[in-house]
């Protein structure tokens, strides 16, 4: 691996990020603090992780921030149908926001178990 920005599930969790925060621009304003709030954060976290995990030059450390990632992946998926049922999101959103949260889902584990092998 070269940067934390050459990782694909760096790169999907960014697109993950950005529409969350398009997507979350329309909730009520009286969920501000909450479930925006939450939302964007806990996607915000994804990529965050992956990159500081990278940047600590240890497989041990990725290991540990690619499990606090893949944490994060999971709130976003709950928090997403949390927004469906409220009625906060379509349908076709909430659907469009979970296919985004799956191929990340995926790498993240196949980095887990590639990042946990070191030790083997």
């Amino acid at each position: 691996m070269k940067g934390y920005r050459d990782l694909i599930a760096w790169q999907k969790a960014m697109v993950l990020v950005t529409e969350i925060y398009r997507m979350t621009k329309e909730f009520p304003k009286q969920e501000v603090y909450g479930l925006t709030n939450q939302l964007r954060r806990a996607s915000v976290s994804i990529p965050s992780n992956l990159a500081e995990g990278h940047g600590r030059n240890s497989r041990k450390e990725f290991h540990h921030s690619t499990g606090q990632a893949r944490g994060s992946l999971l709130e976003v998926e709950t928090q997403v149908q949390i927004a469906a049922n409220l009625g906060y999101l379509r349908a076709r959103e909430a659907t469009s926001l979970l296919d985004n949260t799956a191929e990340p889902g995926k790498i993240l584990n196949g980095l887990l178990d590639w990042s946990a092998s070191a030790g083997s």
